[in-house]
């Protein structure tokens, strides 16, 4: 069994202390990603939602700032990019400098590539290279980021859920050029319905690991998983169909200027037990942010951070 430090100041490779985020200017719950995210709350009367996720965000990564996590803010001025405020879709960065780009389902979301945010991280960062998989859409084969993968950066497991959102022959290759084992299981929702991103279920931090176990179909699969996860010394901690839904497994470590936190929304913090709470606060402390206008679009504070596995310039 590998075992760590439960200090939360020690450097993991699991929790970035930077990340890049997005502030959409045109934000709506996207009607074309719709037919399999079953996270979504669509309603055509709610009016103009942008100000209100333009303040969420702002706050969100002013309250990332105040915790010592270097953030990185764009602004997205695209209307026809509505989910832009989810970048980890997109693009991945990974130690010894490379950077993943990724293919995407549906046409609104390929727009959400930005030139401009690999140019920073290239400029801020030791980048040796971009591997660019978008020319997989041309064949249907789709891998969006660490939404379709939940990396196990120590372990080197990428995670998977299968979804027409993730499919294998991508995932291979991206876990062959990165170095990971891909780990694949299915999972549904209480409603049968397949889920749609790996990291609505689950969320692996340093010393402890989040995830819907009821959702994984396959009881065979899903003791292999929780074997997996205690082999590395991590506590295992099972989130409920309930849980889920309320995004307990849309969460991200980081790790801020004084020791690792992680970072969920108020309504995944709201829907933890005490015991639960008690279980992550050994090696990292709660930071809430409240984001309920973004998860109306089918995804959470995981969603809108794209961690930077990169090592600064001088």
């Amino acid at each position: 069994m590998v075992t760590r430090s439960e200090s939360r100041s020690e450097f993991s490779a699991q929790a970035p202390s930077a990340v890049v985020m997005v502030r959409p200017h045109h934000f709506r719950v996207n009607n074309e990603t719709a037919a399999d995210n079953r996270f979504q709350i669509w309603n055509d009367d709610v009016g103009d939602l942008s100000p209100l996720v333009h303040a969420e965000i702002t706050r969100a990564a002013a309250l990332l700032h105040e915790q010592g996590v270097v953030v990185h803010l764009f602004e997205s001025e695209d209307s026809d990019a509505p989910d832009s405020v989810f970048p980890n879709n997109w693009f991945s960065t990974h130690a010894g400098g490379y950077v993943a780009m990724y293919p995407m389902k549906d046409l609104s979301r390929r727009r959400e590539r930005r030139s401009d945010i690999i140019d920073m991280l290239k400029s801020r960062y030791r980048v040796q290279g971009v591997i660019d998989y978008s020319g997989l859409e041309a064949d249907r084969l789709f891998l969006e980021g660490t939404g379709s993968m939940v990396l196990d950066h120590i372990d080197r497991v990428a995670y998977a859920v299968r979804s027409k959102r993730t499919d294998p022959i991508a995932l291979e290759r991206f876990c062959t050029q990165f170095h990971f084992e891909p780990m694949v299981f299915s999972a549904k929702d209480p409603s049968g319905y397949d889920i749609y991103h790996t990291n609505v279920l689950m969320c692996v931090a340093t010393d402890f690991a989040m995830i819907g176990l009821d959702m994984i179909t396959d009881t065979g699969r899903r003791r292999e998983i929780v074997h997996r996860l205690k082999r590395t010394g991590r506590r295992v901690i099972g989130l409920t169909n309930a849980q889920i839904e309320k995004f307990a497994g849309n969460a991200i470590e980081l790790q801020g200027g004084n020791g690792r936190v992680l970072a969920l929304s108020t309504t995944a913090v709201l829907a933890l037990t005490k015991d639960q709470i008690d279980m992550i606060s050994v090696s990292a402390r709660l930071l809430p942010l409240a984001i309920p206008t973004v998860e109306r679009a089918g995804g959470s504070v995981r969603c809108t951070i794209a961690g930077v596995h990169l090592t600064p310039r001088d």
